[in-house]
């Protein structure tokens, strides 16, 4: 267990410390987990980072970057991701199987060897986990039915038709599998992660190191805060989305 003094120590320390340093630091308990992370193309950016900045902090866990090929990725803002595996590269037996949303998320659920791959290493996996839109993608692959998850707000619906219980919160968690909601909600997953695979101590120093302290400059992260005329104006932006995913699942 990580004390009160060694923890701040190690949280002012970590703007000057490499990943590689904190790998081998002595006070952070160590396993040899193996992730695997699914990455696509015009997968949202924000779903994939924040939770891989997460699991690379665990101690001794082999993060992969999986794809069907090893060719660049490109997220739907244009950043760029490189894969360490494909698909058949990708160990059998896993830790952890992550899946990120975003608008590319209608087009991986129409493949039929994404979705194959997933049903089968999600079968396996100690940890089947999603943020945001992600979750459709586990609820095309046989993943969800009879569990409780989450997803974006505006699709939390359509969880219901793979058999899954939608729960309207930012990290749901149900026996092994545990959904982040929309996004940003991303962040709070990888520290519920790192709590659960290691202990909640461990996700502290996360949480201080990377100083998430969120002070948002507007109520509108929830159409439950967010002015009507705001919700409204969503709502538009995304009802072709809306309307894919309700016909493919």
């Amino acid at each position: 267990m990580l004390n009160r003094r060694a923890a701040a120590l190690l949280a002012l320390s970590a703007p000057w410390l490499t990943r590689e340093a904190l790998a081998k630091t002595p006070l952070l308990r160590s396993r040899p987990d193996t992730i695997a992370m699914l990455v696509y193309d015009n997968m949202q950016a924000l779903d994939f980072v924040a939770p891989h900045a997460a699991f690379t902090f665990l101690r001794g866990a082999k993060v992969h970057v999986v794809a069907k090929t090893r060719d660049p990725v490109v997220s739907d803002s244009g950043l760029r991701f490189f894969p360490t595996l494909t698909l058949s590269e990708c160990p059998k037996d896993l830790t952890v199987l992550f899946v990120p949303g975003g608008i590319g998320t209608l087009d991986a659920m129409r493949d039929e060897e994404t979705v194959a791959f997933i049903a089968d290493r999600g079968a396996r996996a100690s940890y089947v986990t999603s943020v945001c839109t992600g979750s459709m993608l586990l609820g095309a692959a046989g993943l969800l039915r009879g569990y409780r998850a989450t997803t974006h707000w505006s699709v939390l619906d359509v969880l219901e038709h793979f058999g899954a219980r939608s729960v309207r919160k930012r990290v749901v968690s149900d026996r092994n599998r545990i959904t982040g909601g929309g996004v940003t909600a991303g962040l709070d997953f990888g520290l519920a992660m790192i709590a659960e695979m290691r202990d909640r101590f461990y996700a502290q120093t996360v949480q201080l190191m990377f100083e998430y302290n969120p002070q948002p400059p507007f109520d509108a992260g929830s159409p439950l805060t967010a002015p009507s005329a705001v919700v409204a104006e969503v709502r538009e932006i995304l009802a072709d989305f809306i309307s894919q995913a309700n016909a493919l699942s």
